[in-house]
């Protein structure tokens, strides 16, 4: 990355749809496989601890709670380094489209001008 995209100020607009599309992306992507097998190992152990033992339901309802607690703490973490992860990688998006933009509107107009000067010389020229 480079130092000057990162110093640039940014627009609010920008960082705005940025923040929106990190959200959404972070959002759908927090509950990965690894969460959903650690939630599935919770649910086996809770299981047998309830069926095939004498275990009471002190012994087995705090190990479910910590366990959805876990995978609730898992799934949180996860969430934010991946929006913070999105959100850069959103906001450098729309800064490269903003400044090609920029920069196609840029060269219509010097293109323009360009094109504007030859003709008003050829029509002085024929004259």
């Amino acid at each position: 990355m480079d130092e000057a995209e990162t110093t640039q100020p940014v627009s609010p607009e920008t960082e705005q749809v940025a923040t929106h599309l990190a959200r959404d992306r972070a959002r759908n992507a927090k509950w990965d496989l690894n969460v959903l097998i650690f939630l599935f190992a919770i649910l086996i152990m809770v299981i047998i601890l309830a069926t095939y033992t004498k275990a009471g339901i002190e012994i087995v309802a705090p190990i479910a709670v910590f366990g959805l607690a876990m995978v609730w703490l898992v799934g949180w973490r996860r969430g934010n380094q991946l929006y913070q992860r999105f959100y850069n990688e959103e906001l450098l998006k729309l800064e490269r489209e903003s400044r090609k933009t920029a920069e196609e509107t840029l060269e219509k107009t010097v293109e323009e001008t360009i094109e504007e000067k030859v003709q008003k010389a050829l029509r002085e020229r024929w004259r």
